[in-house]
């Protein structure tokens, strides 16, 4: 980890001892956002400890990479099912000091409050992934909208933190207008180089040699691997869980270093 990056993976970890809430979002899922709403969120989201002209800079793309030619990766992980899996990364993660950023749907963040308060207490940053992880092509534009800034109210009401200004779509599916929504609403799209697709597990003819295989195939600067916490089947094992320690070490004999999202947009 870069020293930028652990000067980042620490201030997290104060987030939930002191950092000032943003302003309440009273907009609910499937209501039409309130008037101002958006810029009152935008307003909220900009005004905590993040450079705005570098927020600004990530608008207007999908951002599928990081844009460097230092020889990082960022670990992230997706979480809308259940919490199956949570403790082994979060120890794999801390056994390793690598950040990652978990984008949390707002419905995980309500049923799951204990889960995102340990992923905020062990310094990660919190990322927004809608409240109930529909696809955004069935949504009308308020919907979409209320999508995004419930689920922002629902993390940071169960965390105690500030969620980051980052947004990854349901199914990885983006439009440029969709994009420019979730902009207008102070929110970058962060999405993914590739998918380990270890949430398939057996049923899914995925095994954990395959899903390391697959984040070494997309390794390259800048790469972001997407990951999932808990699985489908709550019966399933989770693969993404079993399968990290191997990808971190694949990573790093490969001379890679884990980078922090937030340092794109840290002041």
């Amino acid at each position: 980890m870069t020293l930028f990056s652990k000067a980042g993976f620490m201030f997290g970890r104060l987030l939930v001892a002191g950092l000032a809430a943003a302003a309440a979002v009273v907009s609910t899922v499937g209501a039409p956002a309130a008037a101002g709403t958006a810029a009152a969120q935008r307003a909220a989201v900009v005004s905590q400890r993040w450079d705005e002209a570098r927020l600004r800079a990530l608008y207007g793309s999908e951002n599928r990479s990081i844009r460097t030619e230092q020889r990082v990766v960022a670990l992230t992980f997706n979480a809308a099912w259940n919490d199956r899996g949570l403790d082994t990364v979060l120890s794999v993660l801390d056994r390793h000091k690598a950040p990652a950023t978990f984008f949390l749907t707002g419905d995980f963040a309500d049923r799951n409050p204990d889960a995102v308060r340990r992923i905020a207490a062990a310094g990660h940053g919190l990322g927004n992934h809608s409240y109930s992880h529909p696809n955004f092509v069935d949504l009308n534009a308020n919907e979409r909208a209320s999508e995004v800034l419930a689920a922002n109210r629902a993390i940071r009401a169960a965390s105690g933190a500030v969620p980051l200004p980052f947004f990854r779509f349901p199914y990885g599916e983006t439009t440029p207008q969709h994009i420019a929504d979730v902009n207008e609403l102070g929110f970058a799209d962060i999405e993914f180089t590739t998918d380990t697709n270890g949430y398939l597990g057996a049923a899914g003819a995925m095994t954990a040699d395959k899903a390391v295989q697959r984040a070494l195939d997309a390794l390259r600067p800048g790469a972001i691997l997407q990951m999932h916490i808990g699985t489908p089947n709550a019966l399933s094992p989770v693969l993404d869980a079993e399968v990290l320690p191997r990808i971190i070490q694949a990573f790093q004999s490969r001379g890679y270093q884990i980078t922090d999202l937030r340092d794109l947009i840290s002041k």
